[in-house]
């Protein structure tokens, strides 16, 4: 049970955050790209994680309208099983501001992730001020604080995945964006690679399939490769994907929700 245990805790709790990175890098490169009409609110998004082909996890992605902002919260949770030798318990949340436009639903305001990962815990907020062009990272449980200079095209790692899938995603074509995670700005880079055809809950459908390069110190860390499909239509859905780890791989599959 012992590569069991590795492996959930490098990459399953957070192969649903490593899929909204991948989205990051459209962010600047592509605002001027041909939109298409994404999602609609509310929408629920629900996966199983699997670990060479066993069900390890799920996780859940889901965006609500909550007064005048916009929230999204990420939720991942360890099965029976793997919560007896470890137990993985996290949660994400984004609130935005309301976008004045189809193709952008809002800024980040502020960010929170909460962590429980057998032993490890982590409890960081990040508090977005877009006037100031500032971004202060709060650690809750060491008590750490820091203020950093933002540009105003600034996302954090959950937020963008909304804006980005009302954009056009170009086979062949590498963008960048920066992301502030882990008290600093990231510049991200993301290639789309091809389509694809595969089978998923919604039926057989085409996809495409995209690869971000992490540098991240802060919930995506630069082990192994990630690749990731989202449905080529309309709505853009992430339904699949795949990273590998120490012993066979983590994949996060689309079982249900409401889209």
């Amino acid at each position: 049970m012992r590569y069991s245990a590795v492996s959930f805790r490098e990459t399953s709790a957070r192969a649903l955050y490593v899929m909204t990175i991948c989205c990051l890098v459209f962010t600047a490169t592509l605002a001027g790209a041909g939109r298409v009409s994404a999602f609609t609110i509310p929408e629920k998004l629900v996966y199983d994680l699997t670990w060479t082909g066993v069900k390890a996890g799920t996780a859940v992605l889901e965006v609500v309208n909550d007064k005048e902002s916009i929230r999204v919260t990420s939720i991942a949770k360890s099965a029976d099983w793997v919560s007896v030798f470890y137990t993985v318990d996290d949660r994400v949340e984004t609130v935005l501001t309301k976008g004045r436009s189809k193709i952008f639903i809002g800024r980040p305001l502020n960010y929170r992730i909460r962590i429980r990962e057998g032993r490890h815990r982590r409890d960081k907020e990040i508090v977005f001020d877009h006037r100031a062009l500032t971004a202060v990272y709060i650690d809750h449980l060491d008590k750490g604080r820091r203020e950093v200079k933002i540009h105003e095209n600034v996302f954090d790692p959950l937020s963008v995945l909304y804006y980005v899938r009302n954009l056009d995603l170009r086979v062949g074509k590498s963008v960048y964006v920066d992301v502030f995670d882990s008290k600093k700005l990231w510049n991200v880079e993301v290639q789309v690679l091809r389509k694809e055809r595969i089978s998923t809950i919604l039926g057989d459908v085409d996809t495409v399939v995209v690869k971000p390069l992490m540098k991240s110190e802060g919930i995506f860390n630069r082990k192994g490769e990630v690749f990731i499909w989202f449905t080529d239509d309309q709505k853009r859905i992430p339904v699949k994907m795949k990273t590998k780890v120490a012993v066979g791989a983590i994949s996060a599959t689309l079982t249900s929700g409401t889209y």
